[in-house]
């Protein structure tokens, strides 16, 4: 797949997983919802790579670096994320986790060393301030207090465990680890820690049977999980940590828009400036650059 579609399908199905994590809300602890969507995601991921012929075998050095990714990009963050959505909503969450196009970049220049260029800070600010005008209203509306500041707390705190997470995704790749083997075995570990997490919490094993529990958990698991983060970490080895970040931004987008189909959600002339705002920032951030008439990576 080039570029451009694998951008596109993290984004469309992300866009849409903010909204399917609701119907996960309520009967079943956020901790066990994450532990049966890795779970489940890690079984069907291993099956696929077995009947295609791909290796599940690595050293023990590399399950350590595999379980490391796993429990800040699989466990921990998921865990931040399903909490953060109890007090505060689906939309404030995506503002927050969109700032994630600054902690790759800055991440990515600290580890690794990679160029950290006006550019690609420009566009991010472009763009996170697109999605802060899109959910403007929820933003004002937070300030009401309650339990916005623990919500905000858990947003934020997942969007600095998902960084961690892309940069120990970022090592592994550089190590040769392949992507969908490597993965399967790190969405079995972030089940491993959501469980972990759980039990120390002392948090109810319970099971919804609801369908729309079960339809969510199915579709978050085979195409928010596996088909979303294939494509995604895809985009990471190709193009870097900091320009595959973007999707952040570009979620928030697609989540309106199936807003609007799904929930008679209203435009505002705000929130399509907020639009036009973060496509401005996608642009400065993914368009190849030029040197001697040659276009070349904007990592």
């Amino acid at each position: 797949m080039s570029n451009s579609a694998l951008f596109l399908a993290a984004t469309l199905i992300w866009g849409s997983t903010w909204y399917a994590i609701t119907f996960q809300l309520g009967a079943v602890a956020p901790e066990a919802s994450v532990a049966y969507r890795f779970a489940l995601a890690a079984l069907l991921l291993g099956a696929w790579c077995r009947a295609t012929g791909r290796s599940l075998r690595f050293p023990a050095r590399t399950h350590g670096w595999i379980a490391a990714q796993a429990t800040f990009l699989f466990g921990l963050n998921y865990i931040a994320v399903y909490r953060a959505e109890q007090h505060v909503t689906s939309g404030l969450v995506a503002v927050l986790f969109s700032t994630i196009v600054f902690f790759n970049p800055v991440g990515a220049r600290l580890f690794f060393g990679t160029p950290l260029t006006m550019r690609t800070l420009a566009g991010a600010t472009v763009g996170v301030g697109g999605v802060a005008l899109i959910f403007l209203p929820e933003l004002v509306a937070a300030r009401s207090g309650g339990t916005t500041a623990a919500g905000i707390a858990y947003g934020l705190g997942a969007t600095v465990l998902a960084c961690g997470g892309n940069m120990l995704a970022v090592r592994n790749q550089n190590a040769g680890i392949p992507i969908f083997s490597g993965t399967a075995w790190g969405m079995a570990y972030g089940a491993a820690v959501a469980a972990a997490v759980a039990s120390t919490q002392g948090v109810a094993w319970s099971v919804d049977l609801r369908p729309a529990y079960v339809g969510s958990l199915l579709y978050l698991a085979v195409f928010g999980s596996i088909a979303a983060f294939g494509a995604y970490l895809t985009l990471i080895q190709r193009l870097g940590a900091g320009p595959a970040s973007y999707v952040g931004v570009a979620t928030p987008v697609v989540a309106m828009l199936l807003s609007t189909l799904l929930e008679g959600y209203r435009w505002t002339p705000l929130a399509v400036a907020g639009v036009a705002l973060a496509i401005a920032g996608y642009v400065l951030v993914l368009r190849p650059t030029r040197k001697r008439g040659r276009p070349i990576s904007p990592a």
